[in-house]
């Protein structure tokens, strides 16, 4: 199998548009290919999509986004860049068409400034002050990213318009996992800076969302999904000094965290199913009938089993969790079937059942 093709990220993308336009303001000429210096000081050639003179003595430039074998949303987009002298100043940044502003505090963006993260300002203010001295103004677009920015994390982190301009090396590799880690991460920042340090809820996405907000009147802003990044996020919470965790999600899930798994893709731990069947077996029913799902399990039992079935499980996991967190938090633990019904719970009562 070949190695996967590395690209661009929207940022080094924005860099090269920048540079070129400078280059034209400047009487360097419409260059057809730039070199800009990456967030790692690697040196990249860039091919200029698009060139030319705009209104108000301005130059707009255009990079197609290449992103390698990395199946990005914004890939073979234009990246567009709009210049402009103005007369003090250093580096005045602005989002155009698609490019989203951030409304809500954690990120590394200031509140009322245009989602374009620290990684590609430098860069660009670097590219800039390759060709020149003088202040100027940088508009920024992604033709269609308000529509795509639907499709990201954007909405949840309160960056609202449009996508980020995003990549603190400028490179791409493909399938990048620590991007995935690095999303939550913020979702995560998010939610302590508006909710402070005391609670933190982690789900794993919509069903235990929705529990959480609908049944257990969470603050919406007070919710994180983690995906399947347990191990990292739990981590991260710690060192940044959260002092209760509440885990709410499916039992299928969470269940994988009590048996050691802390990433928990399909692809990287196994189903839960024999697990929990293995308990429900041992502790409530040994004729129990086999299941290939952990719903299944819940399902061939009574009410009364479920229920106890469901704090056992909702207590292995909370115990695996305390000893994550080297016991440096106070830890709950709510778990739901697929119609986000709590079916059981562990932890300080918090949770009204």
């Amino acid at each position: 199998m070949s190695e996967l093709r590395t690209g661009y990220t929207t940022g080094a993308c924005s860099t090269a548009a920048v540079k070129a336009c400078v280059l034209a303001l400047t009487g360097a000429g419409e260059p057809s290919e730039v070199i800009v210096t990456l967030g790692e000081g690697v040196k990249a050639k860039m091919p200029v999509h698009k060139i030319g003179p705009i209104e108000n003595n301005g130059y707009m430039a255009s990079v197609i986004k290449d992103a390698g074998d990395d199946p990005d949303i914004t890939n073979g987009r234009p990246i567009t860049a709009e210049v402009f002298f103005i007369d003090e100043g250093e580096i005045l940044f602005e989002a155009g068409t698609g490019v989203g502003m951030v409304t809500r505090p954690g990120l590394s963006v200031p509140v009322g400034e245009p989602a374009i993260n620290p990684g590609p300002r430098r860069m660009i203010t670097g590219a800039v002050r390759e060709v020149t001295k003088r202040p100027v103004r940088v508009r920024l677009s992604i033709p269609g990213g308000e529509r795509l920015a639907a499709k990201t994390f954007n909405p949840r982190l309160g960056v609202m318009g449009g996508l980020s301009i995003l990549g603190t090396t400028g490179i791409v590799r493909p399938f990048s996992h620590s991007a995935v880690k690095e999303s939550i991460l913020c979702l995560m920042n998010v939610a302590i800076a508006e909710s402070g340090l005391s609670q933190l809820v982690l789900t794993p996405g919509n069903i235990g969302r929705r529990a959480a907000i609908e049944s257990l009147k969470v603050e919406p802003k007070r919710v994180v999904e983690v995906g399947n990044e347990w191990g990292y996020i739990i981590g991260k919470a710690v060192e940044s000094g959260v002092t209760s965790l509440a885990l709410i999600g499916h039992a299928g899930k969470l269940a994988k965290l009590a048996m050691g798994h802390w990433d928990t893709h399909s692809k990287n731990s196994p189903t839960a199913a024999p697990y929990v069947l293995e308990i429900a077996r041992n502790k409530i029913s040994p004729g129990l009938d086999d299941s290939a799902t952990v719903e299944g399990v819940f399902d061939n039992l009574n009410e009364s089993d479920r229920d106890t079935l469901g704090d056992l499980i909702a207590g292995n996991i909370r115990n695996v969790v305390i000893q994550k967190t080297a016991q440096k938090t106070d830890v709950e633990v709510v778990i739901v079937n697929m119609k986000s019904e709590i079916i059981g719970s562990c932890g300080n009562e918090l949770w009204i059942r």
